[in-house]
């Protein structure tokens, strides 16, 4: 038997969307900020040299100009005024979190509530306005260094640092509005329209490259059948799951019994989702940004420490996993899921797993089943982000639509769709409570209009 909400959720209609007034206003409003993000991605920086632009793009094409150009959907490339995206706020939120873990101050404003949340949420916006400071700084520098300023001096740094770190702090800005007043999570829709936005013109030159018979058909087919299998795979990890037997006593309320009940924990696989990947290709951008500072000359360091970090290299495919474990493991226990706090809120709702002690006992079992749990999820997530990165090496085909953006649009759009459904399942669970309450109100209508007659 289907439960209730499973039976709402397939009665689900375009007519019952278009009744759910609230849900329609926040998928237009996260629609129209969306295209503000999109037009400013477009919007140069003052200063730029447009016909010495594209040279630069193609030879920074293996450092800032490949990951980086990504999340900025295409912005680097164009040096527009979010040229930075969403980059920096990203590795401060890694910052902050990881010194969340070690500075005991901070752990003890994290169990303050909504009010420590505040503060801590404040702490990363000072750190990404300093790290877009550092990054704008050296993106001008090495600007300045490749000769793509009209006018290099101290104004035209000036004028790049105050734009960009402007462009990022609004995009953080955007990220928060669409999460709290919109649908979805407001910096992982930035990021997921800026793949998509690159998808077709990637898709043209693949196609094209295929025509000039520069590609064979084989290897076109092949990497078509990879991305679809690849969607597949992360599909049916992300939804899968391990569920905890839990076991609810017989208690007592009043003078009314209840009996004994049972239900299931369910634990992901991947609880994390999608930030592992995130957070350790922002990571992978910090010896290009470094490099900038030298305007375009590296020396002898970094000359040799940058081709090591080139995309399909072994020291680059290395770092990448080792971050993705290490964010894995990091996230979900100190974010996602605390065993601690789940077998506290089991313990103060009475519930027990079958054979376990309440309280530390069960704190135990519960991080050993997710210990046990993320190893599969830390290995999915590296196979998912690093074959397709391997292939393209080996292959030499310079397909966009790579591993990481398959695990960020495929996660994202699953996110998206169950908080539509969630909206829509509320909509219509209002929808049943309003029409019983004016029934209610009918019958007792009925009921005072007869009073006075009986009388």
């Amino acid at each position: 038997m289907a439960s209730a909400a499973e039976q709402m959720a397939q009665n689900m209609s375009w007519s019952a969307f278009g009744k759910a007034t609230e849900l329609r206003q926040r998928i237009l409003f996260t629609i129209g900020l969306l295209i503000v993000y999109r037009l400013g991605t477009y919007i140069p920086i003052p200063g730029i040299d447009a016909d010495a632009l594209q040279a630069f793009v193609e030879q920074a094409q293996q450092g800032i100009g490949g990951v980086l150009n990504m999340f900025t959907g295409g912005a680097i490339g164009r040096m527009g005024l979010f040229a930075l995206g969403i980059m920096p706020y990203i590795s401060a939120s890694i910052i902050v979190q990881l010194m969340t873990a070690m500075v005991p101050q901070l752990e003890q404003l994290k169990k303050e509530g909504e009010q420590g949340r505040k503060k801590i949420n404040q702490y990363t916006r000072f750190g990404t306005v300093f790290l877009a400071t550092l990054q704008a700084y050296g993106l001008a520098a090495g600007l300045e260094g490749s000769g793509l300023a009209t006018e290099a001096g101290l104004y035209f740094r000036i004028s790049a640092v105050v734009t960009l770190v402007g462009g990022t702090m609004f995009l953080m800005w955007l990220g928060e509005q669409i999460t709290q007043r919109g649908i979805g999570n407001g910096i992982s829709l930035i990021i997921f329209v800026g793949i998509i936005a690159e998808i077709p013109a990637a898709l043209a030159q693949f196609f094209a490259q295929g025509r000039s018979g520069s590609i064979s058909p084989a290897v076109i087919v092949g990497v078509m059948l990879m991305v679809v299998l690849t969607i597949m795979f992360v599909v049916f990890m992300e939804r899968a799951l391990r569920k905890i037997h839990i076991q609810y006593p017989r208690r007592q309320v009043g003078m009314k019994v209840y009996d004994g009940g049972s239900s299931h924990l369910p634990v992901k696989v991947n609880p994390a989702g999608v930030i592992p990947a995130i957070f350790a290709s922002s990571l992978l951008l910090l010896p290009t940004t470094f490099s900038t500072f030298s305007g375009g000359q590296t020396n002898e360091f970094m000359a040799y420490v940058l081709p090591l970090f080139g995309q399909g290299q072994p020291l680059n495919l290395l770092f990448f996993t080792v971050m993705i474990v290490f964010f894995a493991y990091f996230y979900t226990f100190n974010v996602a899921f605390k065993p601690d706090e789940v077998a506290e809120n089991l313990k103060s709702q009475n519930g027990f797993i079958p054979g376990i002690r309440p309280g530390e006992k069960t704190a135990e079992y519960l991080e050993y089943v997710v210990n046990r749990i993320l190893v599969v999820g830390a290995a999915y997530l590296a196979a998912v982000c690093l074959l397709p990165e391997i292939l393209r090496a080996q292959l030499a085909i310079p397909f966009y639509f790579g591993g990481t953006s398959v695990l960020i649009v495929v996660s994202v759009t699953m996110d998206t769709i169950q908080q539509v459904q969630s909206h829509m399942l509320a909509h219509q669970y209002e929808g049943l409570i309003e029409k019983s309450q004016l029934r209610g109100k009918k019958r007792g209508g009925k009921n005072k209009a007869k009073g006075p007659s009986r009388r």
